[in-house]
Formats: structure tokens, sequence, C-alpha cells
């Protein structure tokens, strides 16, 4: 009892040096909880985020690619995909991360005297699922960064028609003209509902609805490739010796590699569902979105370490400085028989109650700086992680006892005779 009250005593005697420690600690725990939570929950925001900038998996026929990957072939030549196989795409392990898919059917045809490439696909395409559920999705949300003059199609514009911006300039089209699109004898017009500006090889294309492209071609029911976005985790050794041989792994790792979202993994669970497919990732997307996150993940990590090492030398200083303020205190409970031991005791109880009433401060904190965060750099919701709570917690009493050594070292050389003589 009277140990406590000593230290209900000290704190209100030296409340403004408490109060400036509680302070240091807040400022550092908050900076600590805010980029942990978001460390921990910024990976589905960066990839979310990166997904605007197009597909990381192709999923093409399995003989068009042994054909390419041995000759060189076009990997769509008389090989197809089946188009009501799509909604399987959305029943794999890992449905909730796939994000967007477009179905693709390409080939080449005339443009009055000129050989042309014409794209079928879904731009905004509604389909019930295997599921139950329901869907919206295709080519409009992935390829969102493409300049559009006019306005995009929609799968119920089935005579129209989005005209790459090279093409459009080299044979006078602009937007409301009428093209004629011919292949093996059949015709067919489109009205121009747009010139879009991709900025790569597609600013040479044509895109019509799938299902036009297919009548055109008449490929029912047929496609040539698929692109998926999926939200993947980055890459690692397992999944990297995954990706060469699942067969390889034992049962253990290949339980590990099949419930783990990485990129090698959907498409293992893609080639799965979809008949004679092969899922391949697109590696300068799938690389750069896990070299992204580590990197971003590596820089939040090292704010708040660096957080922490300011707070434990500002905790350090502070301390330092109520000691030596009470060394007459402390010389005098050593020369009435008090040992070094309950005095450090009654220090670091003194330094404990003030961290916890300041680290639960910080931690509230952290959780609104989280928040602006969130909303300000990806426009969403940070998540408040549970796993943050302890880990503030062992960070609290690290950096606390980091900066309580220096005044520990100090108290214990006091010497009673010195300190109350005044020296």
């Amino acid at each position: 009892m009277m140990f406590w009250r000593m230290v209900i005593r000290a704190l209100i005697r030296q409340r403004r040096k408490m109060l400036m420690i509680a302070c240091t600690i807040a400022l550092g725990v908050s900076l600590a909880t805010a980029m942990l939570n978001v460390m921990f929950d910024v990976g589905d925001k960066i990839n979310q985020e990166l997904k605007t900038y197009g597909a990381n998996i192709r999923v093409v026929p399995q003989a068009a690619s042994l054909l390419d990957d041995m000759y060189g072939l076009d990997e769509g030549q008389n090989y197809y995909l089946r188009e009501d196989e799509l909604g399987n795409i959305k029943t794999i392990f890992w449905a909730f991360n796939i994000v967007d898919f477009a179905p693709y059917l390409a080939s080449e045809v005339h443009l009055n005297d000129t050989r042309v490439r014409m794209v079928g696909t879904w731009f905004r395409h509604h389909m019930a699922l295997p599921t139950g559920e329901e869907l919206d999705t295709g080519m409009t949300n992935m390829k969102s960064w493409w300049d559009v003059q006019g306005r995009w199609l929609t799968d119920d514009d089935a005579g129209g028609a989005l005209v790459g911006s090279l093409l459009a300039a080299r044979n006078g089209i602009d937007v409301g003209d009428v093209i004629t699109l011919s292949y093996d004898g059949r015709a067919e017009s489109f009205t121009v509902n747009g010139i879009f500006d991709g900025g790569g090889d597609e600013d040479e294309y044509v895109y019509v609805p799938l299902a036009a492209a297919q009548a055109l071609l008449d490929k029912g029911g047929l496609i040539d490739s698929i692109e998926v976005s999926a939200l993947t985790t980055p890459d690692n050794e397992l999944s990297r010796r995954a990706a060469q041989n699942p067969k390889s792994l034992s049962a253990k790792d290949l339980e590990t590699w099949y419930c783990t979202a990485y990129v090698s993994s959907i498409c293992y669970q893609i080639q799965e569902v979809i008949s004679d497919a092969l899922a391949k990732p697109v590696r300068q997307v799938a690389e750069s979105e896990g070299s992204i996150l580590n990197k971003t993940q590596l820089l939040m990590l090292l704010i708040t370490v660096l957080s922490l090492a300011a707070a434990a030398l500002g905790i350090s200083n502070l301390v330092v400085a109520s000691v030596m303020e009470r060394s007459k205190e402390i010389g005098l409970l050593k020369a009435l028989g008090a040992h070094d031991g309950p005095i450090s005791r009654l220090v670091l109880t003194e330094i404990a109650v003030t961290a916890i009433i300041g680290g639960g401060i910080g931690y509230f904190a952290g959780l609104g700086f989280a928040a602006i965060i969130g909303r300000s750099v990806f426009d969403a919701a940070i998540a408040v992680k549970p796993l943050v709570i302890p880990l503030v917690a062992v960070l609290v009493c690290a950096v606390t006892l980091a900066g309580s050594i220096p005044s520990i070292r100090l108290l214990l050389s006091l010497k009673p005779a010195a300190v109350l003589h005044g020296r």
C-alpha cells in the first residue's frame, strides 16, 4: 500500500515531466499503430490500385500455347476455349480474389481493302454465376486508363465498334462513321461509337462485342483467350517451385501453396475449371505488383522502427532529467536503508503507469491516423487488425524499457553521502 502511495505522489509531484513522457510515448505509438495497420492491410489496397492498369493472368488454349512455345505460331490459331465455361473462373478457391476478367476472340479481317485485326470481347457483361451470384465484368474496368473519344461500348451495342487511334487516323475514321468488316465472304457494318488511345499495339485494332465477332467469324460460343485481373500474394521460393511443377511438392507444401493467393496457384485453379486451358501469369505485371508491395511495406516498417527509436531517445532524456531532479530524494531513501532494487522498481513503476496511459492514447490516435491515410491515399477504409494490439503492447514495453535503462544506471550509481552533501 505504501509503495503505491509513493508512486501516486511521485506522479502528481512530477506531473509535467510524466505528461511529457506520456506524450512522447503516445506520439511514437500512434505512428507505429497507424503504420502497422496500414502495412497489414495495404496489400489488397495496392493490388486494387494496380488492377486498374491491366490483367496479371492470361488464359489461352493449351494446344495453341504448346505450338507457340515449340514453333512460334500464333497462340489463337485454330484452337479455342468455350465461352460457356467463363463463369467457372468465379468458382475456384480464390474466387473472391478475381477482380475482373474478359474473354477475347481475335482475327484478321478486311476493312475496305486493308487487313486489320478485329477483337471481340465483353465490355460490361452481366452474367449469372454457377454459385447463384451475379457479376458485371469485362474490358471496360480492365482498360480504364484508355483515353476514349466518344463513348465506351456496352454489350447491348451489337452494331457498335471501338477503333484504335492509329487505325482511325490512317483511314480517316471519326466517331459516328459506319465501317464494314468482312471475313470469308461475310460482311458486317458497325457504327464507330468511340476512338481510343491505349498507348500500345491495340491502337491498330477494332474492338466489337463478342457476339458480333463470333457471328462474323462463324465461331459461335468460342473464344481464343481470357484476361484475368486477380489480387495476388507476392511470390516466394515455394510459389516458384510450385510454378515449375506442383507435383514435386510435399503434401503439406502443396496444401499451403494451393491455399495461398499466389499468382501460380490461381493460374493452376483456373486450369482446373476451364477445359484444355493454360493459364499464364503476365510476369511484367505480376512481378511489379509484388515488388511495389514489398517496398511499400518495408518503407512503413522503417518508419515504425525510426519513430519508436525516436520515442525511446525522448523517454531516456526525460527520465534521466527526472532522476537528476530527484537525486536528493533517492539519496535520502538509500541513506535510510532502501536498497537499489526497491528504488528501481519504484521508478520503473512510475514510468510503466505513464507508458500505459500514453500507449493507450497513442493506440487510438494511431487508428485515426490509419483511417486518414486510407481515405487520402487509397480512398478506402483501413481495417483494424487485432494482431496490432499485442504488437503495440510489446513495442510500448520495449521502448519504455530501452528509454529507462540509462536512468536506472544513473540511479544505481548515486552515492547517498555525495548526493546529500550536494556533490
